[in-house]
Order: C-alpha cells, then structure tokens, then sequence
C-alpha cells in the first residue's frame, strides 16, 4: 500500500495585517482546507491534500485560488511556498518575491535543497553555520554528501542527526488545525507602588521565571511576551515582542521581557503591578528549535530541567534563579497567575 503524498502550502501575508485582520484571513483559508494551522503574527499553514478532489485543481492552482482570495476580499498580498512538508513549504515561502509562489515537487526536493545556503534550513543560527563554514560546508548539499560520522564530530551526535533530517528535507510535524493559540498570564501585585527601578527588574524576572515554569509544566512554547504596567493612577502601559524562536526557556524569556521592561521609560512612574502574557502557544514537541554549539546553554537547559524536577518534588521555592536570590527576595510583593485560556 503506497502512502498518499501530502500537500503543504505556506503563505506569508505581507502588510503584516492586524490581528483582526489575520484571524479573518485565517478564517478565510479554512474555507480552502480545513487542514488550516494559524502561524501568528503573519503566515498560515494550509494542508491541500484532501482539497484537491473538492476542487479539482491541481495543488499549484489551489495555491493561486487562496492568494486570490486574500486579494480580492481583504486586500492582503501574499507570497507561497508549496511542498511535501510544513519545512520545505516555509523554505520555499521564504524563497519566493512578495506575490510569487515557488512550487518544491517531492521527487525535485533533493535537487531544490543542493544549493541553498546551510543557514536556509530552520534553526540553524550563526555559531552553527560558523564552525560549518570553518570547515567549507557552505551549502545544503555539501551536508548530506558528508558521512554521518564527520558531521557528529563537529556538532555532536544529536545535533548531526537532526541537521542531517532537515538537510534531506524530512520533516514528520502534521499541519494541525486549531482556533488561535491559546495564552498563560502571570501577574505580581507590589504591597507598595514601587519607584525603585532595580526593585521593578527583580519584579519581571520573577514574572519571566514564572512564565517559563509554567510553560515547561504544561509542554508548550510561546513565541511571543507582552508586558503589561498598571499605575497608581489606574492607568496602564502596554508592550508586545516577538520572540527569535518559540521558547519555554528563561533566559530567552527574561532578555525579551527586560527588553520591553526597557521600552516603557518608568524613571518616576509609581507601578501597582505589573503582568507577563505569553501568546502563540504551541506543543514543545513541534517547535523548530535552533541548533546551537554553546555548550552553556547545553548545561542552562540540563540545569533548568534539573529545577523543574526539584521544585516538583520539594516545592516552588525550592529552587531559584540565581537573579532572585539576594536579600530583596519577595519583599513587598504577591504574585499571582491566570491560567490558560481555553480555546475559542
């Protein structure tokens, strides 16, 4: 029995359309395929495989069909990529001008992916392509004519194993229809409004700590933070950032959260509290992460993992970051979360 060959679009919609206007051309392409998985803040991934009887239109022009759409009832421009997996299709989205679309047939995959630069493939970061190109692999072909053992020495067994996939164009994550992600919110209420600024810092580590633990507790990542401000006033001050990658790890959390903290200019402001969401949830387990070569954050990761295991066994306070663990510990504040939203 031979296994029907899938289908995957990726549109990038260029604007980047609001958010309403990205949830109704989401809605849009659930007219297409139901196979419809958003990718906030500006793509969709739409499955075409079970759409191509309905339609009765090759997968190029079932493409052509939802670009058009988006044009003519949103006014959205977009630019496809069209493959055999979620990988490829993104790469080929990436690939293409605003408003082209560039089809990779499964049995051209392997000829399409030769050429491209190493740093196409996801997760692949500067440290990664550096200590590549130090020995002249420069390109996705020259990956996959590498034996296996030569690539293990030079990233590791794990890490070569995966770039080894990706270079070969596999990629084995279904497109997973879904209402928008669902979000998790910390809040920390101050006893006092704070004027101190070091004293605001420590306040959206913890709320950073907080996030990523409840992140690891229910397997999921968030590609994106905002940070909210409430004054004694009432009044409030809002920030959104994307993150580089979907994340559940502290380090990633804290430096985006700190960056917005940056952004919102409290030199005098008298804050009553201050709340962390995390939005674009998505399973851990489906998330492309960025192969990285630092060995310390090898060790960040073991040791975040070891935490977790603590706090579980002994407690939330059993173990904590080494930033919230000087002599201001808790003072004047009470922490609070919100659970996660259901979805829609």
């Amino acid at each position: 029995m031979t296994t029907r060959q899938r289908h995957i679009a990726h549109l990038h919609l260029h604007g980047p359309p609001t958010e309403d206007r990205y949830g109704d051309a989401v809605e849009l392409m659930r007219g297409v395929t139901p196979h419809t998985q958003a990718v906030p803040p500006d793509a969709v991934h739409l499955d075409l495989t079970s759409a191509l009887r309905y339609f009765d239109l090759s997968p190029y022009d079932v493409v052509q069909l939802a670009k058009i759409r988006l044009k003519a009832l949103y006014g959205i421009d977009s630019s496809a990529g069209l493959a055999g997996n979620r990988m490829l299709a993104t790469m080929a989205a990436d690939a293409s001008a605003p408003g082209e679309t560039t089809w990779v047939p499964a049995e051209r995959a392997a000829e399409w992916l030769r050429p491209r630069p190493v740093t196409a493939l996801p997760g692949i970061g500067r440290a990664t392509a550096a200590t590549l190109a130090r020995h002249g692999l420069h390109t996705i072909g020259q990956i996959t004519a590498l034996p296996p053992s030569t690539l293990q020495r030079l990233l590791g067994t794990g890490q070569a194993r995966l770039l080894a996939e990706r270079a070969r164009g596999h990629d084995p994550r279904p497109v997973t229809p879904r209402e928008p992600a669902a979000h998790l919110s910390v809040d920390l209420v101050f006893d006092r409004d704070c004027l101190d600024p070091a004293e605001q810092h420590r306040a959206v580590l913890e709320l950073a700590d907080q996030t990523g633990r409840r992140l690891r507790g229910e397997a999921q990542v968030t590609g994106r933070l905002t940070l909210v401000a409430r004054y004694a006033d009432r009044s409030s001050t809002t920030r959104t950032r994307a993150l580089p990658e979907p994340t559940d790890h502290f380090p990633a959390l804290a430096d985006t959260a700190l960056g917005l903290l940056g952004t919102l200019g409290l030199q005098r402001a008298r804050v009553r509290s201050f709340a962390i969401r995390a939005d674009d949830l998505s399973p851990a387990g489906t998330a492309h992460r960025q192969l990285s070569l630092d060995p310390r954050d090898i060790r960040a990761r073991a040791v975040e993992a070891a935490a977790d295991r603590a706090r579980r066994r002994f407690g939330p306070q059993a173990v904590r970051p080494a930033a919230l663990t000087d002599g201001h510990r808790d003072r004047g504040r009470t922490p609070t979360s919100t659970p996660p939203s259901p979805p829609r």
